[in-house]
């Protein structure tokens, strides 16, 4: 378990390295650029793509164009990335789920998530709370564990499909505590919290934005938050660590990914120009609003993470007995 990190950052960092001879960074780009989204438009990854988008197209100077490409726990976006042309001219913004989960819970992709795409840079992180419809008899984590516990398996929770941070982040907590719920997937994140504020499905692992008002409604009730401190714009959430859950921390995060064998000079040109972008108060801001931190870093640094976090998230599915489908 220890060397898998090591081996796959070897691999990644090939593919940053690439075929960076020739080409500079005055070559690129040629043509106006595909950003390809694996969530259907309007959601938060969507949102964060169109304000990447605008902030590359002012600085570079050719249309930047976002391609919604969702289904298949964002597989079918991955796999038509990983075969486009390895000249920056086609983008992703990858998530946790593409880079570190979907190896771990399905049989077979379409893609290597590692050998297949150039790493350019992290761009965010987005924070996790859990949360129950009001029926629940439970008012503290404490509780609410002990009545899962009271009747393993009669409880069920909603996620934003297979293979998605809500739903590796709820069995996470499930192997931690021991406990037994049932999964029941949906295609996205708010059908599936519609149907816990509805009481359809008890529990949800939920990113926290879409959450927030209907906690605060008292729609659901809060647990805690996955983050490893509270949150400033939910400070009485307290973390799951400190509501008696100690170690348990996840956050969802995303990245933007070229083909594997883009030239370095384009992806350094792409990861200056996402910085230079993501640095600026109003566009953090405009984040804010969809519940996402603006993050930045090399594209060494996002090879080191995602190999990381594919380690890590392997553990999890293999102590939750998670079987590739």
């Amino acid at each position: 378990m220890i060397r898998l990190p090591i081996l796959v950052l070897c691999a990644f960092g090939a593919a940053i390295l690439g075929a960076s001879g020739a080409p500079t960074a005055d070559d690129y780009p040629q043509r106006s650029v595909t950003v390809v989204v694996p969530f259907p438009a309007g959601g938060a990854t969507d949102l964060m793509a169109r304000v990447l988008a605008e902030g590359l197209r002012e600085q570079l100077k050719v249309p930047f164009v976002v391609e919604n490409r969702p289904g298949a726990g964002t597989l079918i976006a991955a796999a038509a990335v990983a075969k486009a042309a390895p000249d920056g001219h086609t983008l992703m913004l990858a998530t946790l789920a593409t880079l570190a989960i979907a190896p771990h819970v399905y049989k077979s992709i379409p893609y290597d998530p590692v050998k297949d795409f150039a790493p350019i840079g992290l761009v965010g992180e987005a924070d996790f709370v859990l949360v129950s419809h009001p029926s629940v008899p439970a008012e503290t984590l404490a509780e609410l564990i002990a009545r899962v516990r009271e009747k393993p398996g009669e409880l069920a929770y909603a996620s934003a499909g297979i293979g998605t941070p809500h739903h590796l982040f709820m069995e996470m907590f499930l192997s931690m505590t021991g406990l037994s719920v049932r999964h029941v997937p949906y295609r996205g994140s708010p059908a599936a919290l519609t149907d816990v504020v509805a009481g359809a499905v008890p529990l949800m692992m939920c990113d926290l934005t879409p959450a927030l008002q209907m906690i605060r409604e008292k729609k659901v009730k809060a647990f805690g938050v996955a983050s490893p401190t509270r949150l400033a714009d939910a400070p009485e959430i307290p973390t799951l660590a400190e509501a008696g859950l100690p170690g348990y921390v996840a956050t969802g995060w995303f990245s933007v990914v070229a083909r594997a064998g883009t030239p370095r000079p384009t992806i350094d040109k792409l990861n200056n120009a996402i910085g230079t972008h993501l640095a600026r108060a109003d566009v953090q801001d405009k984040l804010a609003v969809l519940g996402i931190r603006a993050l930045t870093g090399s594209p060494e640094e996002l090879a080191r993470h995602a190999a990381a976090e594919l380690a890590r998230w392997g553990r999890v599915a293999k102590d939750a007995g998670i079987t590739p489908e």
